[in-house]
């Protein structure tokens, strides 16, 4: 690479100008952006773009000339600069459906993994309520149902909850009441003529 420009290849501007107009209009060409020395002495002179979308980028014209002869168009292109707005790197489209594949696997096993966490804690809330029930009816006893042991206490005849004594106190009201009804239906089989024999006139 050549540190010192050919003079002849600077001047050139108005060449270049002529070879931008010949692939893109007038207006989108700006002002003079330096130049860059390329390898073989070329020169690659620069412009501004008026072109909307393309910030940072610039009109390049590489000129060069062989010994004493006029200078020569190369290339004319438009080329972007360090702080121009770039596309991403090309992507093949296996590489980019292999990768799409892989995140919709991802996304699959992990919707999958939460609707196993979504049974697990409705089963856990299933047994806290088991417990909360059995915990209220804890809650309905005092002290004088357990036993010294902490064992539920069963009262004198109680037998699954039924307390045998009342049973007994119901039976015995119900055969006294039998005993009254059979004492009152004798004394209304008494014959009334009974005890009127002795105090008959026609006996006398």
């Amino acid at each position: 690479m050549s540190s010192t420009p050919d003079p002849a290849l600077l001047a050139a501007h108005d060449l270049a100008l002529a070879a931008l107009h010949e692939i893109t209009p007038a207006a989108t060409v700006g002002p003079t952006a330096g130049y860059t020395v390329e390898s073989d002495g070329v020169v690659s002179l620069r412009f501004e773009t008026t072109l909307r979308g393309y910030p940072g980028w610039f009109w390049t014209v590489s000129v060069a000339r062989v010994g004493e002869e006029e200078t020569t168009v190369l290339e004319a292109e438009l080329l972007p600069g360090e702080d121009a707005l770039l596309a991403p790197e090309w992507v093949p489209w296996a590489v980019r459906l292999a990768d799409y594949q892989a995140a919709q696997a991802a996304l699959a096993a992990e919707a999958a993994s939460g609707d196993e966490d979504d049974d697990s804690d409705e089963a856990d809330g299933d047994e806290g309520d088991d417990e909360d029930d059995d915990l209220d009816d804890v809650d309905d006893l005092d002290a004088d149902d357990f036993d010294e042991d902490g064992s539920r206490l069963l009262h004198s005849g109680d037998v699954d909850g039924v307390d045998i004594d009342e049973l007994d106190e119901d039976a015995e009201e119900d055969g006294a009441e039998d005993d009254e009804d059979d004492a009152d239906d004798e004394a209304t089989d008494v014959d009334p003529d009974e005890g009127d024999d002795e105090g008959d006139p026609d006996e006398d």
